[in-house]
Protein backbone atom coordinates (compact mmCIF):
# COMPACT_ATOMS: atom_id res chain seq x y z
CA UNK A 1 0.00 0.00 0.00
CA UNK A 2 3.07 2.24 0.61
CA UNK A 3 4.65 2.00 -2.54
CA UNK A 4 1.24 2.04 -4.50
CA UNK A 5 0.78 5.63 -2.71
CA UNK A 6 4.31 6.77 -3.10
CA UNK A 7 3.63 5.82 -6.80
CA UNK A 8 0.79 8.21 -7.18
CA UNK A 9 2.46 11.09 -5.41
CA UNK A 10 5.48 11.01 -7.79
CA UNK A 11 3.08 10.54 -10.94
CA UNK A 12 1.26 13.53 -9.69
CA UNK A 13 4.07 15.85 -9.30
CA UNK A 14 5.97 14.71 -12.58
CA UNK A 15 2.75 15.98 -14.68
CA UNK A 16 1.38 18.64 -12.12
CA UNK A 17 2.94 22.36 -12.53
CA UNK A 18 4.82 23.95 -10.46
CA UNK A 19 3.72 25.44 -7.35
CA UNK A 20 4.96 28.75 -7.73
CA UNK A 21 3.85 28.91 -11.05
CA UNK A 22 0.41 31.07 -11.83
CA UNK A 23 -0.82 34.48 -12.27
CA UNK A 24 1.75 37.24 -12.65
CA UNK A 25 1.86 41.09 -13.40
CA UNK A 26 4.72 43.31 -15.33
CA UNK A 27 4.61 46.59 -16.27
CA UNK A 28 6.72 46.92 -19.30
CA UNK A 29 7.70 50.64 -20.39
CA UNK A 30 6.73 51.17 -24.46
CA UNK A 31 8.64 54.81 -24.65
CA UNK A 32 8.25 54.34 -28.68
CA UNK A 33 4.15 55.44 -28.37
CA UNK A 34 3.66 58.82 -30.01
CA UNK A 35 0.40 59.23 -30.86
CA UNK A 36 -3.06 57.85 -28.94
CA UNK A 37 -3.94 55.28 -31.66
CA UNK A 38 -0.55 53.28 -30.61
CA UNK A 39 -1.83 51.81 -27.74
CA UNK A 40 -4.65 49.96 -29.65
CA UNK A 41 -1.85 48.39 -31.32
CA UNK A 42 0.02 47.37 -28.89
CA UNK A 43 -2.79 46.20 -26.45
CA UNK A 44 -3.99 43.70 -29.53
CA UNK A 45 -0.28 42.36 -30.01
CA UNK A 46 -0.14 41.19 -26.39
CA UNK A 47 -3.40 39.74 -26.02
CA UNK A 48 -2.81 37.43 -29.11
CA UNK A 49 0.20 36.03 -26.75
CA UNK A 50 -0.78 32.80 -25.33
CA UNK A 51 -1.45 33.17 -21.71
CA UNK A 52 -1.88 36.64 -21.54
CA UNK A 53 -4.69 37.59 -19.22
CA UNK A 54 -5.17 41.10 -19.13
CA UNK A 55 -3.27 43.96 -20.60
CA UNK A 56 -4.16 47.44 -20.00
CA UNK A 57 -1.90 50.44 -21.80
CA UNK A 58 -1.54 53.79 -20.91
CA UNK A 59 -0.54 56.39 -23.88
CA UNK A 60 0.43 59.23 -21.19
CA UNK A 61 2.85 56.53 -18.90
CA UNK A 62 3.96 55.04 -22.27
CA UNK A 63 3.49 51.83 -20.19
CA UNK A 64 1.86 48.12 -20.72
CA UNK A 65 0.70 46.46 -17.43
CA UNK A 66 0.55 42.97 -18.51
CA UNK A 67 -0.86 39.97 -16.06
CA UNK A 68 -0.29 36.44 -17.66
CA UNK A 69 0.41 33.12 -16.92
CA UNK A 70 3.90 31.97 -16.26
CA UNK A 71 3.78 29.02 -16.54
CA UNK A 72 2.33 29.17 -20.26
CA UNK A 73 5.11 32.71 -21.15
CA UNK A 74 7.53 34.38 -19.92
CA UNK A 75 8.44 38.43 -19.67
CA UNK A 76 10.79 38.23 -22.59
CA UNK A 77 7.84 36.44 -25.13
CA UNK A 78 5.52 39.85 -23.94
CA UNK A 79 9.15 41.96 -24.44
CA UNK A 80 9.09 39.80 -28.18
CA UNK A 81 5.61 40.70 -29.03
CA UNK A 82 5.81 44.25 -28.59
CA UNK A 83 9.17 44.52 -30.29
CA UNK A 84 7.54 42.53 -33.18
CA UNK A 85 4.79 44.85 -33.78
CA UNK A 86 6.97 48.42 -34.16
CA UNK A 87 7.21 48.79 -30.25
CA UNK A 88 10.54 48.15 -28.32
CA UNK A 89 9.78 47.80 -24.56
CA UNK A 90 11.74 46.98 -21.48
CA UNK A 91 10.61 45.85 -18.15
CA UNK A 92 9.81 49.00 -15.85
CA UNK A 93 12.07 48.89 -12.94
CA UNK A 94 10.06 49.16 -9.68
Amino acid sequence: MKNVFTALLLAALTVSPPLWAGQRTVTLDVPGMNCPVCPITIKKALQKVHGVEKVAVSYENKEAVVTFDDVKISVEALVKATTDAGYPATVKAK
